[in-house]
């Protein structure tokens, strides 16, 4: 039996190869290891060609952390921090919409969450330390905020709302890395089902009349907890007629 096809969108950027700078699709091969893991098979959706005609092939889709996303889709004047990709907004925003109005499971990974409260008219805070005075949502490039010796920047609780899907997926309280600066303000049509207890940013975010819709701030595929992606795999079989068999044991 196949395995549920789950898309993962990317993003373009220059790089070495074979000692020639050429612009490749982009994206951590940790995101494609998690969606193998839990039973998926992963494809990487471009943003050089945006469309949704994707959205019919697919069982399941994961929109994938990276960059901020641009405060003109929300109405704001973009603050000093902010490094936004327009053309990576147009696509995601694009086919998040898309996703939604066809019911296709979806997962929003850390940029990915933020996308999803944007695309149904939601907005973010651009820069966390000017709303909550520190910056230990950002952790270090090439850190590890999960290792035993790793500093308290970019690792912290998450506290999830009772009665919620991500509490039955992920229980009360679970402790998470962080590597954002920007954060959900208005969360659009998605509800808020989690949250950082120390300053009350919003962690989690699902939609509760779709089949499966969830968010997350933090980045499970760098984790040994793949909860999340096996959840989109199995909402994606089911929607697909799959079935349980179609999932990796």
């Amino acid at each position: 039996m196949r395995r549920p096809l789950i898309g993962l969108t990317s993003y373009a950027e220059n790089v070495q190869y074979n000692g020639n700078d050429v612009m490749a699709g982009m994206l951590p091969l940790s995101y494609v290891k998690a969606v193998h893991a839990t039973g998926g098979r992963a494809v990487l959706i471009t943003p050089d060609d945006p469309g949704t005609d994707v959205i019919e092939s697919l069982d399941g889709i994961c929109f994938a952390g990276g960059g901020d996303l641009d405060p003109v889709h929300w109405g704001a004047e973009p603050h000093p921090a902010t490094d936004a990709d327009p053309v990576r907004d147009l696509s995601e925003l694009m086919l998040m919409r898309a996703a939604l109005a066809a019911d296709l499971p979806v997962l929003g990974v850390c940029r990915g969450m933020q996308l999803m409260a944007v695309a149904t008219g939601g907005s973010l805070h651009q820069h966390l330390p000017d709303l909550v005075g520190h910056d230990r949502h950002r952790a270090s490039p090439g850190t590890d905020p999960l290792a035993a010796d790793s500093a308290s920047f970019g690792r912290h609780d998450v506290v999830v709302q009772r009665g919620s899907r991500a509490m039955s997926l992920l229980g009360a309280q679970l402790t998470v890395n962080s590597f954002h600066h920007q954060a959900i303000d208005d969360p659009g049509t998605f509800t808020v089902s989690g949250w950082c207890p120390d300053d009350q940013i919003v962690e989690i975010v699902e939609k509760r009349d779709a089949s499966f819709a969830l968010g997350v701030q933090w980045h499970p595929e760098r984790t040994g907890d793949l909860r999340v992606f096996a959840a989109l795999a199995e909402a994606a079989a089911r929607r697909s007629g799959l079935g349980r068999t179609g999932l990796a044991a």
